[in-house]
């Protein structure tokens, strides 16, 4: 309290607690606060009191002997006093005071180790810049082991609550040489359980270290020192870094080894220790694990450990291998790996564990293997280098991948999971990448990959939707039928005499737009053959759906969704642009050089306009069935898209120029030619739009008159049957209304008679002898008389 100077902070910091908070809670807060200024008092006895009381605090046990009128505060009261107080920073200022003394330095450890389990506190000990200074603290002399042991507990806690800072503050060279010392001690003469355990924490802090670029580790030689024990083992190399190691095969060991290959991992992010990685055959280590499971021997990790370990390395053989793409081949990494595959696919018995991480999915089978394996090709096959793609096709690769994809297949039928997916998702990108731009490669895949291809892309819809990963699946198969069918006509028939362009259409009549744009560059693609554009003018979808109006919809919808102007019929508003979105319209004229295509031109890779167009174009303008005169409309702009954006690109060029200068004379007036053709085409479209609405409006309205003549033919033959029925039951009501009748009739009959007699002709009554109803019956006529019974008949009825 001698220097309130140090001190008006602290009040500064508490001043409101007088107005808050009773006298005695400030007082107890300002005690705890100038109990941490007496380590300042050059007395070992004071220090270790001090220390002992903050220890104190955090025993949950009551006195045995309670002062009779008095109540005893609770930990928690007397933990928060504490943090109030800002014991931990002072407590760490004072390790400096004790630096020598090693038995008052435990006891500060010990009273920071109870500190650093609370949030506040540590943020309070990062002020004071804690873990730089135990770090250093780290090596120094203890025969009890304390020191370090305490140390890298309150580390722990310390990254527990604050990991970004502690890792900046041991990002210093001193720092790291400390620790690295540490380790290594631990390491060589360390063979008590709990050393074993107190390495590992220091080399989970120095793999955290391992991935902040500003910690020098290479430079303090802790890098090459940990790539070094990551495939001591597996590499039988002599080192002097690791003379006279030996790990055995607890379980400490295990965890160190799993520790080794995470390390591996992120040193494979950094660029500056590739170097490392190839100089100390870190690819041999990590090629080590992948052969086939063997029945561990005497001495040796456990099945269970071994799978771990083999998952793992090849796990961190995935992120490696592209970065050592030389040391890869020369190892014949590929040959490896197809190997390893082949088994995993085979009879030979295994009972994966599937009991960690990696392994997920693998209890019973080879599935984890094959994942993990499958992620290691697919991670080299990505850099599309030659050299490592030709070593795969020279050795059958494209064959033996469809055989597990066939398997994989099959065992998604029993049961679907996300493992089985991600290993199809991957088989079918490695042979998109291999297959891609070589037709011998193709037609290697064509004799039995267009038949497992068929069901990726009959899939069920409803499972787009499960979260498995189908989504993936599917996409990689629609890439796969491009790379690997299309270009090659051999594939192409095949794939289209199994229906592959009805299918297609289907996936794009469901309306999922993220398929649009990778369907259509399909199908474009695959007009070039003859025989498809017949497939696609046959395809019918719901209520007989043509696929020409199908792709009409989804350019209307495509427009819609880019804000491009049209009227309520589709036709265009705009004639000085007539395709521009809405987002076109707001983009400003900005300069670029001729290398750099202009908004107008990128603009066509985003939207599937360009794509609808070309396919229209294969399929032919005219006679497309099953359109509306609304479909009409919208065709004539799909007709005139190049004419539309050709004209998009003048006039960005148009604006480019008057930005920059004036144009001559000359071409500005050809500029201005240019401008006005392209206005008169969008004005030439909208007429023939508007003559297609009037026609089809003609065209109703004559179907509305014939329709209405129709129903006028119905209502008069209405009435006249309903006349009839009037006359008749007239006649059965009224015998007077049926004598008048029956005289109509005898006249009509008299009157349809040949006035001429012929010499010998028979003459034959129209009466019926004992008729006793008033409605005639049928009877066989013969000669003249059939006129007669039709002319009764219409009278009676």
């Amino acid at each position: 309290a001698e220097k309130m100077n140090e001190q008006e902070p602290f009040f500064k910091r508490f001043r409101h607690y007088y107005f808050l908070k009773k006298l005695s809670f400030v007082n107890y807060i300002f005690f705890l606060f100038l109990t941490g200024y007496l380590m300042r008092v050059p007395s070992s006895q004071v220090r270790i009191q001090i220390c002992k009381c903050v220890v104190s605090f955090y025993n949950m046990e009551l006195p045995r002997k309670l002062l009779s009128g008095y109540q005893p505060t609770s930990a928690n009261y007397k933990i928060q006093m504490a943090e109030l107080g800002g014991l931990a920073e002072t407590l760490v200022l004072s390790l400096a005071l004790v630096e020598n003394q090693l038995t008052e330095k435990l006891w500060v450890l010990k009273a920071l180790q109870h500190l650093s389990s609370s949030g506040i506190n540590c943020r309070l000990m990062m002020k004071a810049q804690a873990a730089s200074r135990l770090c250093l603290y780290l090596n120094g002399v203890d025969p009890s082991g304390q020191l370090v042991f305490r140390s890298s507990e309150i580390l722990w806690n310390l990254l527990e609550n604050t990991s970004k800072e502690v890792v900046n503050q041991l990002s210093s060279l001193e720092c790291v040489y400390a620790l690295k010392e540490v380790f290594v001690d631990l390491l060589m003469h360390g063979f008590r359980h709990y050393d074993r355990q107190l390495r590992n924490d220091l080399l989970v802090i120095a793999m955290l270290l391992a991935q902040n670029p500003a910690a020098p580790m290479i430079e303090s030689g802790f890098t090459k020192l940990l790539i070094v024990l990551a495939t001591f083992t597996e590499v039988k190399i002599p080192n002097p870094l690791v003379k006279g190691l030996k790990l055995t095969y607890s379980y400490e060991d295990f965890e160190l080894k799993k520790l080794l290959f995470n390390v591996i991992g992120f040193l494979s992010k950094d660029p500056r220790a590739v170097q490392l990685l190839s100089e100390n055959d870190v690819m041999p280590a990590l090629l080590y694990y992948v052969k086939p499971n063997q029945k561990p021997g005497f001495h040796d990790w456990s099945a269970a450990q071994y799978e771990e370990l083999q998952l793992h390395a090849i796990a961190i053989l995935a992120s490696v291998a592209p970065l050592l793409i030389d040391k890869y081949l020369s190892c014949q990494a590929n040959t490896l790996l197809l190997v390893f595959l082949e088994w995993c696919i085979g009879q030979d018995p295994f009972f994966g564990q599937g009991n960690s991480f990696h392994g997920r999915g693998g209890r019973g089978n080879k599935l984890a293997q094959m994942r993990y394996s499958l992620r290691v090709l697919r991670s080299v096959v990505s850099l599309h280098d030659d050299a490592v793609n030709l070593n795969l096709c020279d050795q059958g690769a494209i064959s033996q991948l469809l055989d597990i994809l066939k398997y994989a297949a099959n065992k998604s039928k029993e049961k679907e999971d996300a493992i089985l997916l991600e290993i199809q998702a991957n088989i079918l990108f490695l042979l998109s990448v291999l297959c891609e731009n070589d037709l011998h490669r193709k037609e290697l895949f064509s004799y039995e990959g267009v038949d497992i291809l068929i069901p990726f892309i009959q899939m069920d819809p409803k499972k787009l939707y499960s979260g498995l990963g189908h989504n993936c699946l599917l996409f990689c198969a629609l890439d796969c039928l491009w790379s690997c069918v299309v270009g090659c006509y051999i594939a192409e028939d095949c794939f289209l005499e199994k229906q592959g362009i009805f299918l297609l259409l289907d996936l794009l009549a469901l309306k999922q737009k993220n398929l649009y744009s990778t369907i259509l560059g399909i199908l474009v693609e695959f007009c070039d053959n003859p025989k498809t554009t017949s497939h696609i003018s046959t395809w019918r979808g719901e209520k007989d759906q043509t696929a020409a109006n199908l792709l009409i919809q989804l350019w209307r919808q495509e427009e819609l969704e880019l804000g491009v102007k049209r009227d309520r019929y589709g036709r265009i508003v705009d004639m000085k642009r007539p395709i521009a979105s809405s987002l076109q319209k707001q983009q400003e004229v900005v300069p670029m050089p001729a290398s750099c295509p202009s908004f107008a031109i990128m603009e066509i890779s985003e939207n599937i306009r360009a794509k609808i167009y070309s396919l229209l174009c294969k399929l032919g303008f005219e006679n497309l069935p099953g359109l509306s005169a609304k479909d009409f409309v919208t065709l004539a702009i799909i007709e005139h898209y190049i004419d539309f954006k050709v004209g998009e690109v003048w006039r960005e060029l148009c604006a480019e120029l008057k930005e920059e200068f004036r144009p001559v004379t000359p071409d500005e007036e050809a500029l201005k030619f240019i401008s006005k053709v392209s206005e008169d085409t969008g004005r030439m479209v909208a007429t023939l739009q508007t003559e297609v609405l009037e026609s089809q409006h003609h065209k109703e309205i004559q179907e509305e008159e014939k329709m209405y003549t129709k129903i006028q033919a119905i209502h008069k033959q209405r009435e006249i049957v309903n006349k009839s029925w009037e006359n008749f039951l007239t006649r059965t009501s009224n015998y007077e209304a049926l004598k008048k009748a029956k005289r109509l009739q005898e006249k009509s009959v008299e009157a349809s008679r040949s006035k001429l007699k012929t010499q010998n002709g028979a003459v034959h009554s129209t009466d019926i002898k004992g008729l006793s109803t008033t409605v005639s019956k049928p009877q066989r006529i013969s000669g003249g008389g059939i006129a007669s019974w039709l002319l009764v008949s219409h009278f009676y009825m």
